[in-house]
């Protein structure tokens, strides 16, 4: 592969810049944003008063001081919650975004890769209410969705012009088939499952190949020469320099 080539790769920070701040938080998002990376990774989940809370997991236990179902705490609750000194004391005082906060600082600074976190109880809601924020900002060219598959299908229901990235891998030999079928044009395939192969046939079909993830250099520069498109990793500035 080409020197040029390589340089294409895009560079998707993984909850922002991840691996050295404290995921989905303002500070790993204007990291991410400080390096000019070209796309942005991060979760939506669901609160029991409609908020939408950019979190990964369902539970707040992992993330913060607190602890609780996303779905069974409302926004107020999630809002008093440190989000960062679990990742480091310095930290402290981070808090939960929520998904306009989060579009207020990167709307439109990077291209969106937004994970709806979505269950069968909430499906309907979430997506509905995210897709409506994005219409509303005027983010359809600058941010897609992505999730299991029945999730983004539901997503081109309500707004076909929505670019979606299916995550649904299984069954991985009619990974690329079915998400063509549905109109799909992002995949992101976990790296494991990403080879030269993989990626020409994707390709072939019109879609570009974000796998996840890579933190180390070998490995990124494994996917690179399989031909890929971008790369999510929680080092960004590692593979902003390794390109």
């Amino acid at each position: 592969m080409s020197g040029d080539k390589k340089k294409m790769v895009h560079v998707v920070a993984h909850r922002g810049f991840s691996g050295e701040y404290p995921e989905n938080t303002e500070i790993a998002f204007r990291k991410a944003l400080d390096l000019n990376v070209e796309l942005i990774e991060f979760d939506v989940h669901l609160a029991s008063d409609g908020a939408l809370v950019i979190i990964h997991d369902p539970t707040v236990d992992r993330t913060s001081n607190g602890r609780g179902r996303v779905n069974e705490l409302a926004l107020p609750e999630i809002k008093a919650l440190d989000a960062g000194a679990w990742f480091k004391e310095e930290f402290k005082g981070q808090r939960f975004l929520t998904l306009p906060e989060a579009l207020d600082l990167m709307g439109g600074k990077a291209r969106l890769n937004i994970h709806i976190k979505a269950y069968p109880h909430d499906r309907q809601k979430i997506v509905e209410s995210t897709v409506r924020v994005l219409q509303r900002r005027n983010l359809l060219s600058h941010a897609f969705v992505a999730s299991d598959q029945e999730t983004i299908e539901l997503a081109r229901r309500i707004e076909p012009k929505l670019e979606i990235c299916n995550l649904s891998t299984d069954p991985k030999e009619t990974y690329v088939r079915r998400s063509h079928s549905i109109g799909c044009r992002i995949l992101q395939p976990g790296n494991k499952q990403v080879d030269t192969a993989f990626v020409a046939d994707a390709h072939r079909h019109g879609m570009e190949v974000n796998p996840f993830y890579a933190d180390d250099e070998a490995e990124m520069r494994r996917l690179i020469e399989c031909g890929v498109d971008g790369i999510l990793t929680n080092y960004p500035d590692v593979l902003l320099k390794m390109r």
